[in-house]
């Protein structure tokens, strides 16, 4: 994964603004109303931001525009990838849960690559807003952003879609699965 100080080559960039604008233009229904040009030109002019995009990309998230916040004048865009992004499971939730492992430690936490991406974890609230723009995760698993309650007791959730239902699990959160892996939103 990139650091946020390495920029973007604009070929790459080029390339990045076509793949998007496709899945835009492929996936009116999680976003009407709003149009591509707009959210091109937000995404231009903030290379943090964009910066925080790609690394959805390339980990695997298919990140889409899934509507506007008018009281901070954002585009919202969540990972939209069938299945948990490939390149973000076998994670444990966060780095309390991964100095706790004495052995078989995974690579990173969800929490630590989140950070690092410049993203932050979906919500349970925010899954079941994204299921209602198709069906997401019906092999897969996905960390969400546990409340600070359950972490204090060791804890933390994941979501899935099973038979037209989104389930909330729980789980330690020093655990870790092959497929399991997190969805982020990030605001523009």
């Amino acid at each position: 994964m990139k650091s946020k100080e390495d920029k973007i080559r604009p070929e790459d960039r080029e390339e990045l603004f076509k793949v998007w604008k496709s899945r835009f233009e492929k996936n009116k229904h999680r976003h009407r109303d709003i149009l591509w040009e707009d959210v091109q030109k937000k995404l231009e002019n903030n290379e943090g931001k964009l910066w925080s995009l790609e690394q959805m990309e390339v980990t695997g998230g298919e990140p889409d525009v899934v509507g506007y916040d008018e009281k901070t004048d954002e585009y919202i865009f969540y990972d939209c990838a069938a299945e948990s992004p490939k390149e973000r499971r076998s994670l444990c939730y966060d780095r309390r849960a991964l100095d706790s492992r004495k052995q078989a430690k995974p690579a990173s936490s969800v929490m630590d690559m989140a950070q690092t991406m410049g993203i932050e974890l979906l919500t349970e609230e925010e899954y079941r807003e994204l299921q209602k723009l198709g069906k997401f995760d019906q092999k897969t698993s996905s960390w969400v952003k546990t409340p600070d309650n359950i972490r204090e007791l060791g804890g933390a959730i994941f979501c899935d879609y099973r038979y037209g239902t989104v389930f909330v699990y729980h789980n330690g959160a020093e655990s870790y699965y092959s497929s399991r892996g997190f969805r982020g939103v990030l605001k523009v």
